[in-house]
């Protein structure tokens, strides 16, 4: 059951990155509505304005990162899921059958 549990971890470690991708866009969105917000008003600086986008822009940078790990990392568990599926598959089809025959000779018998 140890590889188990490292397979659990990884999970735990991918939906992480999906929680903290999902909180980046947030702050991302809420940064590029307060530029906006700040951008209407009269009396702001164009200066603020900017460094108000540019704050924005680093965190957009920080969500590219974590979708490009969330990519890799995503990548290993679809292969696993997909091996797992394929061998439960190929043990059910297998029993199933084993079940059918065994029935068929009960019934001969």
């Amino acid at each position: 059951m140890a590889h188990r549990r490292v397979v659990e971890n990884y999970y735990n470690d991918i939906n992480n990155l999906a929680d903290l991708l999902t909180k980046l866009v947030s702050s991302y969105r809420l940064l590029i509505g307060g530029a906006d917000e700040l951008n209407k008003i009269a009396l702001s600086k164009k200066s603020d304005v900017k460094d108000a986008l540019k704050r924005a822009e680093e965190v957009g940078d920080i969500i590219d990162e974590t979708i490009k790990v969330l990519d890799d990392a995503s990548y290993g568990y679809r292969s696993y899921c997909k091996m797992k599926t394929e061998i439960m598959k190929s043990k059910f089809q297998i029993e199933y059958i084993e079940t059918e025959i065994n029935e068929d000779l009960r019934l001969k018998d």
